[in-house]
């Protein structure tokens, strides 16, 4: 068993982690930059070092102060958490070399899957098939690029191989646009993602984002945790997750989760992982794979009772997964609503102290924040500042459980994204489901039109 974790990230996947290390008597390090001192998971840690200051590049996303933490308190693993430096590859493999447990898939795995276009590849070989497109990186040659265009049918994707958070990709509705699409995102790709590999692919009109869970060991075992439901995204930001996935049925269940796990004992994929996939007319086409906990890992820890980041710990301290796919049963419907610190119209961040907050309650209702009153939101990092999860036995009474939820939830000081959310839960296409990833953008280009 892991004896000292480092835990490598902030805000309330921090104090997640922490929380399933103290379930499992694990001894925690907290590291944090200058202006996050006061964060909860710090102040409860069994120690905490500083790494730098308010700027990620020279704190959080700087490999060598991570590893000096965990080599100066004498850590024996390294939760990345989400974000940050948790699907860096180079980091996975500097924190083995450093002989520390990396709390996640070997590097090589996580370099394989980060590579959209390597990924389409491995998993085509097991079965899984990606959005029609380029074979590979876009051609020099721009008369062949838009050959592969109109082989696809406009209107299509450029897109980063090394993309993520909704950047590095262009839709391009007609030919004489397709040139300088690839330009700009090649441009884009190398300044986000420091890689300006791009490839082209269908622009499906009306999918769905649907991803699958899955739990890997070091034996050759892999289980599926189920799907969930990301369709309702803003700027290819998701807002609100469910799971189950409305209008998914067993059999298809069943059928993608062999499919996923099989493809997970082809790459020898180890922990936590979800593949993501768009979902239309019946068909299930692969974007990407994440090798790391998501953020929306509650609702399926609520359907299955899965302590997800657990068996996280347990797969890296060398244990098997505690689980068979026949004892995997889903159970009622969950619920997440990301709560930002954020205007609800205009989605700016809104930074600043928290006067008073008050989290709900009652019966299939969780929450997962690190804030607390007199916080202090800092204005240097993603403006998500907790998830609001109900539960039910079935998707109308988890809907009902976050609309109440989210009417008792306080949060003075700051602005936030509640509002909006209490709005969204209500609307109606959301209550009747099966609605595509393009729905919650087209109805805020209604709405501010229609003012």
């Amino acid at each position: 068993m892991i004896k000292k974790l480092l835990i490598a990230n902030r805000g309330e996947i921090a104090l997640r982690i922490l929380r399933a290390c103290k379930d499992l008597g694990i001894k925690t390090v907290a590291v944090h930059s200058e202006v996050d001192r006061d964060l909860m998971h710090v102040r409860l840690a069994d120690e905490s070092v500083c790494i730098g200051p308010a700027d990620s590049r020279e704190s959080y996303l700087l490999p060598s102060s991570i590893i000096s933490a965990a080599e100066i308190t004498n850590a024996d693993a390294i939760h990345p958490g989400f974000g940050f430096l948790s699907e860096n590859a180079d980091f996975a493999e500097q924190v083995t070399q450093s002989d520390f447990i990396f709390v996640g898939p070997k590097s090589e795995t996580i370099k394989l899957m980060g590579d959209k276009i390597l990924a389409k590849k491995a998993m085509n070989e097991v079965g899984i098939t990606g959005i029609p497109g380029s074979k590979g990186e876009v051609s020099k040659d721009i008369s062949e690029n838009k050959r592969i265009a109109k082989e696809v049918g406009y209107p299509v994707l450029v897109k980063a191989a090394h993309g993520g958070g909704g950047r590095g990709m262009r839709t391009v509705d007609k030919e004489e646009d397709l040139e300088e699409a690839i330009k700009l995102t090649k441009n884009e790709a190398k300044l986000a993602f420091g890689n300006d590999t791009v490839f082209i692919e269908k622009f499906l009109q009306r999918p769905r984002h649907i991803e699958f869970q899955v739990l890997c060991d070091n034996f050759g075992h892999a289980i599926c945790l189920g799907e969930r439901d990301c369709s309702m995204q803003r700027k290819h930001q998701k807002v609100i997750e469910e799971a189950p996935a409305p209008e998914i049925n067993q059999e298809t269940r069943e059928r993608m989760s062999k499919l996923v796990t099989d493809a997970c004992k082809k790459i020898n994929y180890i922990g936590a992982g979800t593949f993501e996939f768009l979902y239309q007319d019946g068909e299930f086409y692969f974007i990407e794979m994440n090798t790391r906990i998501q953020v929306e890992h509650p609702v399926t820890e609520m359907i299955t009772g899965i302590d997800i980041v657990r068996q996280q710990l347990l797969i890296a301290s060398g244990e098997k997964v505690g689980y068979s796919q026949e004892q995997i049963e889903i159970r009622g419907h969950a619920i997440e609503c990301r709560i930002n610190a954020e205007n609800s119209e205009t989605f700016i961040p809104c930074p600043g102290t928290i006067d008073q907050f008050h989290a709900p309650g009652g019966p299939g209702v969780r929450m997962d924040t690190h804030i607390y009153n007199g916080y202090k939101v800092p204005p240097n990092y993603d403006s998500m500042i907790g998830k609001l999860i109900s539960y039910g036995n079935n998707r109308d009474a988890a809907i009902r459980r976050m609309s109440n939820a989210l009417n008792e939830i306080v949060i003075d000081g700051i602005e936030t994204n509640i509002n909006l959310q209490k709005k969204l839960i209500l609307d109606d296409v959301f209550q009747k489901g099966g609605f595509s990833i393009n729905y919650l953008e087209n109805k805020f280009k209604k709405d501010n039109g229609s003012k």
